[in-house]
């Protein structure tokens, strides 16, 4: 078995360790033994060999669309499977529906070293998708999206991309900041702040008025680890984020101390709410909808919650938007943005021709304008596809979104997540340490010596 496949299945026990419930893995053959990722397949010919096959079969579609919060996502994969269930004869479409953070950390891990993935999964591209691709687990979908058309309207690819081949696509965009009391912050003279030293004095104001500065919820370290991440973005600049997988650049750097410093002062400081460690993801929005909490770092998906009557309430129209501000009056805004986060497909689908007309079905539904466009006013996703930002605006007045809008217009440096540039175990390191810090169990220096040391570990094992 290969370096990769082994370092898949020793996470899938860190991953064990670390999260509540495992998923069971499929046994079956390694990923050296899977079947290349669509070679010698032509698509056009599958779409003919099974016009005159009626025979049932099925596909699984495993997602992540679990919760009230991802409903209208649920509901736009629905449609697309009735259409691609019309369009294919035979075929069922078989929905599989695991939390995200267990499905990506635990349930497709196992089954990628099991080398029997579904025919279709939740996966984000960059590391998770360029890993599988390696071990030839992936459907290299560039034929596919150059026959529908559509290779060339993506914002970017370049998370699902190895080797020039695309191996997944990406299902929307994201940026990540502040969610805020707008009723809350008119009502006390308050205004959105130009630098993260206003940010602070906005905390103490609103802690000294007996409310909750920041919503916050970190059982799942990689809440907590979107302030992590945009502090380390603007006390190092976000290029250091790229130079750990190549070991031109170290967790150790002064600034990234100084950043874990910072996230560690506001919570001595009281800014988050006491026992954060215990608060599931529907905790911190549920503080804000409240009114316990007045803001909250969360990705832009997250508006979706606060325009829905059935999960905001009366708080429907009174919640706004702004990015995190930078360290001076004055420097560039600097802002997680990127489409890591989609759907891919196993590569022995291309052995079967009806399972992969399916899959060109699939995605000739659901990578369409009509469907981005939908995303962006229903469930308040940013396009993965490339569209004008005045015909963003013009897909939503709801206040909310506008200020979304506004908020990546402001932008003057993007960024991808951490974890879609360094390797899982990584990620896993520094999982822990930023709990720890919560916990204050670890001091910062020493925190980022262990993610450190993970950081070298992958690297060596990489080689």
């Amino acid at each position: 078995m290969r370096k990769s496949l082994t370092l898949l299945l020793s996470l899938v026990f860190i991953a064990s360790a670390l999260l509540a419930g495992c998923g069971n893995s499929n046994s079956g053959n390694n990923g050296k033994n899977a079947a290349p990722a669509n070679e010698g397949q032509s698509t056009s010919n599958a779409g003919t060999e099974t016009e005159t096959n009626n025979d049932p079969f099925e596909i699984t579609i495993r997602h992540t669309q679990v919760g009230d919060s991802k409903k209208f996502r649920l509901a736009m994969l629905e449609d697309v499977v009735k259409q691609t269930e019309a369009a294919v004869p035979g075929l069922t479409i078989k929905l599989d529906a695991v939390d995200s953070e267990v499905n990506r950390k635990e349930k497709l891990r196992g089954e990628m070293a099991a080398g029997k993935p579904p025919e279709v999964f939740d996966v984000f591209g960059s590391p998770d998708a360029q890993l599988y691709a390696k071990e030839g687990l992936m459907l290299d979908l560039t034929p596919i999206i150059e026959e529908l058309g559509i290779k060339d309207k993506f914002t970017t690819l370049d998370p699902f991309t190895l080797d020039g081949k695309v191996y997944g696509l990406p299902i929307g965009g994201s940026i990540e900041g502040y969610f805020y009391n707008k009723e809350y912050f008119e009502a006390k003279g308050l205004t959105v702040p130009k630098t993260l030293g206003e940010l602070e004095q906005l905390a103490e104001k609103i802690k000294a008025d007996g409310k909750i500065p920041f919503a916050q919820s970190s059982k799942d370290a990689w809440i907590p680890l979107m302030t992590t991440n945009n502090l380390w973005s603007y006390y190092a600049g976000p290029e250091i984020t790229y130079g750990f997988k190549t070991g031109t650049t170290k967790w150790t750097d002064e600034k990234m101390v100084t950043a874990i410093a910072k996230h560690r002062e506001w919570v001595q400081k009281g800014y988050y709410k006491k026992g954060e460690l215990g608060f599931e993801y529907a905790d911190m929005r549920n503080q804000v909808i409240t009114g316990e909490a007045i803001m909250m770092m969360d990705g832009s998906w997250a508006n979706s919650v606060f325009r829905d009557p059935a999960q905001a309430g009366d708080m429907v129209g009174k919640i706004g938007f702004f990015n995190m501000p930078p360290v001076n009056a004055g420097d560039p805004v600097v802002v997680m943005q990127d489409a890591n986060n989609g759907y891919g497909f196993s590569s022995a689908v291309a052995e079967d021709p009806r399972k992969l007309a399916a899959v060109k079905e699939f995605i000739k539904n659901m990578w369409t304008d009509e469907m981005q466009l939908r995303g962006l006013k229903e469930d308040g996703v940013l396009p993965a596809m490339k569209m004008d930002l005045e015909q963003m605006k013009t897909a939503s007045d709801d206040p909310l979104m506008q200020d979304i809008f506004k908020a990546v217009s402001e932008i003057g440096t993007s960024f991808p997540a951490f974890d879609a540039l360094v390797q899982a175990e990584v990620n896993t390191a520094l999982s822990m340490g930023i709990q720890q810090i919560i916990g204050g169990e670890i001091e910062p220096a020493k925190m980022l010596e262990n993610v450190q040391a993970a950081q070298e570990a992958a690297n060596a094992a990489a080689e």
